[in-house]
């Protein structure tokens, strides 16, 4: 069959009314499907931005009802107010969130407590469990195979039941109300291990052979072979060991007794607990504010680790 050469075919001659409606259709249609994570994201949002309006709110306006959503008088008096004196009883002016707490350095206090617990559990976790992992998946050792395994048991188990034997050593060890007791049951982190032990596997063995026979000792090949290559994993693992441990509440709250030891969560939940009032709502919500912006700072800079982090590990968030 003879075919008609490409300059006596006509082009399909296209309406361009019809182009038009079939485009207005498929953006509908693409606008409908996302609907559902148009939902999700304002009921994410939402929180945030009560909280960002609650905390330039007055008092006054904080007690109103029906509540506004949009300040109309804003002010930055739920931090820190001038006015406020403890001997006049003033409803128009209350402490903000830096006068309201007597220990040293006041609210910066459990904040400085909160990145000092942070930094020392993460660094000290990622440390041990680098080099656990690094015996774990690069020697022969009698029993490994075993160890792994139990380790890999213990994440089943959950956090919660180990609440009661932990606190019971932490006191037979006098560090209840420590820094200690912070920082030592939470370096162990059978999740990270497993994790590095897994990246740990793509490593060749001739590798860390070379460097022996180089004469390169176990500890040398750890730090100047083994940490630099798990840099990508150690940076994905350090995401959510901050994240978590920032947030930690349950056994802060277990272990803490004086106001000086409190980390964030703490201070706040108290705080709370103090002064519950609809009025006072605008320096616990500064607090909250205040006590958010580390870690919203954190992911930003840590993005693309974190989402790097949860391709690795294969959690779906």
């Amino acid at each position: 069959m003879a075919v008609a050469p490409m300059d006596t075919i006509a082009p399909v001659q296209q309406s361009p009314h019809g182009t038009a409606t079939g485009s207005r259709r498929s953006k509908i249609n693409a606008h409908l499907l996302r609907l559902p994570f148009y939902l999700l994201a304002l009921t994410m949002i939402a929180p945030f931005y009560w909280l960002l309006i609650t905390v330039f709110k007055p008092p006054r306006e904080l007690a109103r009802t029906p509540p506004s959503f949009v300040p109309e008088s804003p002010t930055f008096a739920n931090f820190y107010d001038p006015e406020w004196s403890p001997a006049a009883i003033n409803p128009g002016h209350l402490q903000g969130i830096f006068q309201r707490y007597q220990v040293d350095l006041g609210f910066w206090r459990f904040m400085l407590n909160s990145i000092f617990i942070t930094t020392a559990i993460t660094v000290g976790s990622l440390l041990i469990c680098s080099l656990a992992a690094y015996v774990i998946a690069k020697h022969d050792i009698k029993g490994r195979r075993t160890i792994f395994l139990l380790i890999i048991a213990s994440m089943m188990v959950p956090w919660q039941t180990t609440l009661i034997p932990n606190y019971v050593i932490m006191r037979n060890l006098g560090w209840l109300d420590s820094y200690a007791a912070y920082i030592v049951p939470a370096l162990a982190k059978a999740f990270v291990l497993f994790f590095l032990v897994q990246f740990l596997q793509s490593i060749p063995n001739e590798l860390i052979q070379a460097a022996r026979v180089d004469g390169a000792g176990e500890w040398r090949i750890w730090w100047r072979i083994v940490l630099p290559l798990l840099r990508p994993a150690l940076a994905a693992m350090s995401i959510f060991i901050v994240l978590a441990e920032w947030n930690n509440f349950l056994w802060p709250l277990i272990i803490v007794q004086s106001d000086e030891m409190a980390n964030i969560p703490v201070a706040l939940a108290r705080l709370n607990s103090y002064f519950g009032g609809p009025d006072h709502q605008g320096a616990i919500m500064a607090g909250g504010l205040l006590a958010s912006v580390p870690t919203i700072v954190f992911f930003l800079i840590f993005q693309k680790y974190f989402t790097k982090g949860i391709a690795l590990s294969g959690i779906k968030g």
